[in-house]
């Protein structure tokens, strides 16, 4: 099929579209790649321009004295672990909310979806409170549970939703079989659920590797302060070491991209899950 020329302006006009957004996207990333392979002087005088030569030095101080890997590790932990516990609870609650039907379902439903309403930060005296009187604060539990409590109304909303649409005949077959509940939940619901489950992680992950207000006031100890907390020590208030601070943003920005590249085909196939029709 031919086609017009409204056609082919359309689909012109699509790609500088695309391109403009690409550009938009990609020339931060390499104006920060850039610049940590500068010297602090050369970023003041030519902020913007290519490194005349490179200079490593800022990932040497970052990787070797400025306790990088430290923050790097605690990142990693709460990240991983409150990604974990999340899913697991997510699914466990998702499962009788979109599969049975109880009295008090959808109010149970409508509860978490308030949940994702109400920012957390309008209970952070509240969580103060808690956190100091179960003894964790300025401990990676602390951060854990806050995140993992922040995440699971959407999480749940999500996966609810995606569960719900899958078909009741293979509960069915299942109890014909025997199997009890949580045997077809995790064997049965669970791998039909990855599209679904990698659209919580990628959607959860950024905003927990990024937290910055909550570390802030929960950790008050150099060895259990998250990247965010880490980085932000290159930023002083008179004068600021760009070249070490963007190295370590260079390095930071490793996990999620990596995270993202793994999980992009599950990703991809829950954003268009139901888009055809077999």
């Amino acid at each position: 099929m031919v086609k017009g020329k409204k056609d082919k302006l359309l689909d012109i006009f699509i790609y500088l579209f695309l391109i403009i957004a690409a550009f938009i996207v990609i020339y931060p990333l390499f104006v920060m790649v850039s610049t940590s392979l500068k010297t602090n002087m050369e970023v003041l005088v030519n902020p913007f321009g290519l490194p005349t030569e490179f200079n490593l030095d800022g990932y040497r101080y970052v990787l070797e004295v400025a306790g990088f890997p430290t923050f790097f590790r605690n990142s990693i932990i709460i990240t991983a672990v409150s990604l974990f516990v999340l899913l697991l609870v997510s699914v466990m609650a998702s499962y009788p909310l979109s599969r049975f039907t109880f009295r008090g379902n959808r109010m149970i439903y409508f509860y978490f979806i308030i949940g994702a309403m109400l920012p957390a930060r309008l209970a952070t005296v509240n969580m103060y409170q808690i956190i100091n009187a179960l003894g964790l604060f300025d401990t990676l539990f602390a951060l854990i549970l806050i995140y993992i409590a922040m995440t699971i109304p959407i999480s749940i909303f999500i996966i609810a939703g995606f569960m719900a649409e899958l078909p009741r005949e293979l509960d069915e077959s299942a109890r014909i079989d025997g199997a009890s509940d949580s045997r077809i939940l995790f064997s049965i619901w669970v791998p039909l659920l990855r599209p679904a489950l990698a659209t919580v992680a990628i959607f959860n992950f950024i905003p927990i590797w990024n937290e910055f207000f909550f570390p802030l006031i929960f950790i008050s100890s150099d060895q259990w302060k998250p990247l965010p907390l880490g980085i932000a020590q290159f930023f002083g208030q008179y004068q600021s070491d760009w070249p070490t601070a963007f190295a370590a943003l260079t390095i930071a920005i490793l996990p999620p991209l990596i995270f993202y590249l793994m999980a992009s085909k599950h990703f991809i196939k829950g954003l268009t899950a139901g888009a055809l029709k077999g």
